[in-house]
């Protein structure tokens, strides 16, 4: 059962809780019971359709006690194995919602109790944790937008008051974005010390072991070509925003806000469509990209052939950067040759907009 002020994000929250529980074999059923807010139905339905997740719902006309006996009844009849519900908020928290709140509770007998609250509220989530603990005793906050600007400070305040657990931090607007609660992490991004574990596991999610292997092979040969870089384009986009994913590295927070990030987005988006109008050949054999081919390109991809000239000689730069590096050899010992100070190497960093 998950309970919050409108605007705390319950509904997508519902839908990321349902698709984790999926992915670890469970069988969830989505419950709209939240009947007041506009569309708040319709929400749930189109994310749960997004993710192949069933939607329990009776409209707006039906009392939410009553669509979540008959949800309880359905559930059991078709063996799904977790109910989520999602109640409705209210912009401040007042008697006749609590009041329906408790019967839902009484109805539902939930294992589990859920405050969702918005990390950017500040301090004033302890007040808002405070009245729903009082009223519908809270089993554990799950705190999103932690990845806004405020860092998830409030989280501690709010376990310290309520005495509940924090069991879920949502990380972004991707239906994937949520993660376990983990002490330490938050204490590292609160800090501004990163957190690397999670940026690890996010890529271990999106890159397979023999990929990582096939791509350190190419790195050491200095085989990479544009191909191979567009596949990792693909798949940084993949693990989310670029400022969340440098937020993650140690030591990189702090000049994370000396960037333009629009102006590395926009680098990288640049990069790709230069990329992506290259024939596959191309893409694989760079010699072939002579005056005429980098004209076509850059008509093709909306740049310049100054940009596609630039993109040519920082791609050669990596490459050459990237044979000397030779990555971490088996014998646990850099390749001559090797180094830098930066995160990234010059020719890679000035293609993602600078970011050494």
């Amino acid at each position: 059962m998950l309970v919050g002020l409108q605007g705390a994000g319950k509904t997508t929250l519902a839908v990321k809780l349902g698709l984790r529980l999926k992915k670890s074999g469970q069988r969830p059923l989505l419950v709209a019971g939240d009947i007041y807010r506009p569309a708040a139905i319709q929400q749930l339905e189109i994310l749960g359709k997004q993710v192949d997740i069933p939607v329990y719902s009776e409209g707006i006309k039906v009392a939410p006690p009553t669509i979540v006996k008959n949800a309880i009844r359905f559930a059991r009849e078709k063996a799904y194995t977790v109910v989520i519900l999602d109640t409705a908020g209210r912009l401040q928290i007042d008697d006749q919602m609590m009041q329906e709140l408790e019967q839902v509770r009484m109805i539902a007998r939930p294992t589990e109790v859920l405050l969702v609250v918005n990390a950017m509220t500040g301090q004033e989530a302890v007040g808002v944790a405070e009245g729903f603990n009082a009223r519908v005793p809270l089993t554990g906050l799950v705190m999103t937008q932690i990845d806004g600007d405020s860092r998830g400070g409030a989280a501690l305040s709010v376990r310290q008051v309520t005495g509940v657990p924090i069991k879920f931090l949502g990380t972004g607007e991707k239906l994937a974005d949520l993660e376990p609660f983990a002490p330490d992490r938050l204490a590292g991004r609160i800090l501004g010390m990163g957190d690397v574990l999670t940026l690890i596991e996010r890529a271990q999610e999106q890159i397979t072991e023999a990929d990582a292997a096939n791509m350190e092979r190419k790195l050491q040969q200095g085989d990479f070509d544009f191909e191979d870089f567009l596949d990792q384009l693909k798949q940084l986009k993949k693990l989310g925003p670029l400022t969340d994913i440098l937020g993650m590295l140690p030591g990189v927070g702090k000049a994370v806000k000396d960037i333009d990030m629009k102006d590395a987005e926009g680098s990288l988006k640049r990069t790709e469509a230069i990329i992506n109008s290259m024939t596959r050949k191309e893409r694989r054999d760079p010699d072939l990209l002579n005056g005429s081919r980098r004209r076509r390109i850059a008509a093709g991809s909306g740049t310049t052939v100054q940009d596609v000239n630039q993109l040519v000689k920082q791609f050669r730069e990596m490459q050459k950067m990237m044979k000397q590096m030779g990555i971490m050899g088996r014998s646990g010992k850099r390749k001559k040759g090797g180094g830098g100070r930066g995160m990234l190497p010059k020719g890679l960093s000035d293609m993602f907009g600078g970011l050494n």
